[in-house]
């Protein structure tokens, strides 16, 4: 892969946010700066959502990353949680648009297959792969923010691949 890029990925959530901040280069990848934005339920969703804004906002404008990686709405069963996870995706979007950075979206079956080889994985063995991939311990990652570390490596091997064929 030709220079360096730098992804923020990008974990939606309404009650935690995550995100996580990858760098590669002809050297490998790692991680530059993650965290997350968590509000108990009991905080009306408008301000959850200005929260998690605002957070998206200040990473971008802070590290000014190349691309930002999503992820994606999963199917469920549940309409309105599936509503309500879309509105978190939606002011991450925004603020990227606003940003005018280049928005990849993945869906969690993607990211786990790409960085675990396993589509089913658990969020344990996605932070156990996050930390051998970026030579790390994990320990101080939030489950959310070692996701959105996964959304970023699942875009790098994406790009990457794309790279590697000459298609980019």
């Amino acid at each position: 892969m030709p220079g360096k890029v730098l992804v923020l990925g990008i974990d939606p959530g309404t009650l935690v946010t995550g995100f996580g901040l990858v760098e590669q280069d002809e050297d490998g990848m790692r991680i530059l700066a993650w965290s997350s934005v968590s509000s108990p339920s009991s905080v009306p969703l408008a301000e959850r959502l200005s929260r998690i804004h605002a957070e998206a906002v200040r990473l971008m404008e802070l590290h000014r990353p190349d691309e930002v990686a999503v992820e994606n709405v999963f199917h469920s069963k549940n309409a309105k949680s599936a509503l309500t996870l879309g509105h978190a995706r939606g002011v991450t979007l925004l603020a990227a648009a606003q940003a005018r950075i280049p928005i990849f979206e993945y869906a969690p079956r993607e990211v786990k297959l790409s960085v675990v080889g396993n589509g089913n994985a658990s969020k344990q063995q996605v932070a156990s792969m996050v930390g051998r991939i970026l030579d790390l311990s994990c320990e101080g990652l939030r489950e959310d923010e070692s996701d959105a570390v996964a959304v970023a490596i699942c875009h790098l091997h994406k790009r990457g691949a794309k790279v590697a064929r000459g298609t980019t």
